[in-house]
């Protein structure tokens, strides 16, 4: 991997996050400014496989950093985790000269790249672009604040019909195996309880809470809760409340997928632009391999072996905010 790189490849894999179109501009437009030759892979690394690739130029990425989703389209290619599925993607990227790729996605992205980059002479970089905001080496990634807004924006409206009716709401967010989402959106809307997957759900805690809330006429509660709970969501909370308390008012609301879509945030913009300005530096410095996070305000790169074995943990300070401002 000490070869030049001159021309690279972008991708988005895996789930779509707001603010993958500011990162898939920043790589298209730094590569150009500094003479490298930019191909667009269409559907992750589906396009790999199937050659789903084409020359990118400056206006191929006018007037998308407002847009929601990936013009490059996304997807989660079973074929391309087979040998013989990244041999078909390594012959198509030789056959147009890509020396060089950057990957906006997941873990499971990084994964991926980490094992075709170390079968093939194809240096890698990533750029974090998850919603869920579960991966270490970043304090934020790509489509979080926007996931994050979308969410409180809407916990707000439905706090405004819970206090019209006295009714506790069970509100369910993105986050199968991470409880960001859920965490930051809770506070923020001042939810009672905070469910993530990360911590075991304390059901008797919670039916003791809301009791002692009942008999103080405390009608109108707001509990949000991550996709990946221990219970399995929204609907089972749900059932075991209304079976132990059945004067309460109970109603679900699962946000699902309107908290991927939407125009992102000016901060996605911005860490997406930044990430993808230096996910290019860092192949024409030979920096490669890494994917690019941001820490305490500072561009920080964390090796690709390294990203795909840690998961971001929420520290236990998180956990007493919330119990103490919900008392």
């Amino acid at each position: 991997m000490k070869k030049k790189v001159t021309k690279i490849g972008v991708l988005t894999s895996g789930g779509d996050a707001p603010g993958m179109n500011a990162g898939i501009r920043a790589v298209v437009r730094t590569g150009l400014y500094n003479g490298l030759e930019v191909f667009g892979i269409v559907r992750g690394y589906t396009g790999m496989v199937e050659d789903d690739i084409y020359k990118m130029e400056s206006r191929s990425v006018a007037n998308i950093i407002q847009r929601g989703g990936t013009i490059l389209k996304t997807s989660r290619c079973k074929e391309f985790f087979t040998p013989e599925g990244r041999k078909k993607a390594y012959d198509n990227l030789t056959k147009h000269g890509i020396n060089g790729l950057v990957i906006i996605g997941g873990d499971g992205s990084f994964r991926g790249a980490q094992t075709f980059s170390n079968e093939y002479d194809i240096p890698c970089v990533g750029l974090p672009g998850t919603i869920d905001k579960d991966i270490a080496g970043t304090d934020f990634t790509i489509g979080f604040d926007t996931a994050v807004n979308t969410a409180v924006e809407a916990i707000d409206k439905i706090r405004d019909t819970a206090d019209a009716h006295d009714r506790l709401f069970i509100i369910e967010v993105m986050g199968r195996d991470a409880g960001y989402i859920a965490l930051h959106s809770g506070i923020a809307t001042g939810a009672e309880n905070v469910l993530i997957p990360e911590r075991k759900t304390d059901i008797e805690e919670i039916i003791k809470q809301l009791a002692e809330k009942e008999r103080r006429h405390k009608l109108v509660n707001l509990i949000v809760v991550a996709e990946g709970d221990e219970f399995g969501g929204a609907d089972e909370i749900a059932k075991i409340i209304k079976a132990r308390l059945p004067a309460q008012d109970v109603r679900v609301c699962i946000l699902g997928h309107i908290q991927r879509g939407g125009s992102p945030t000016c901060f996605d913009r911005l860490i997406a632009s930044r990430m993808g300005y230096s996910a290019v530096e860092c192949l024409m410095e030979g920096k490669f391999n890494v994917f690019v996070g941001m820490v305490n305000n500072r561009m920080h790169y964390t090796p690709l072996n390294e990203a795909v074995k840690k998961k971001q943990r929420i520290s236990e300070e998180w956990m007493k905010i919330v119990k103490i401002l919900a008392s």
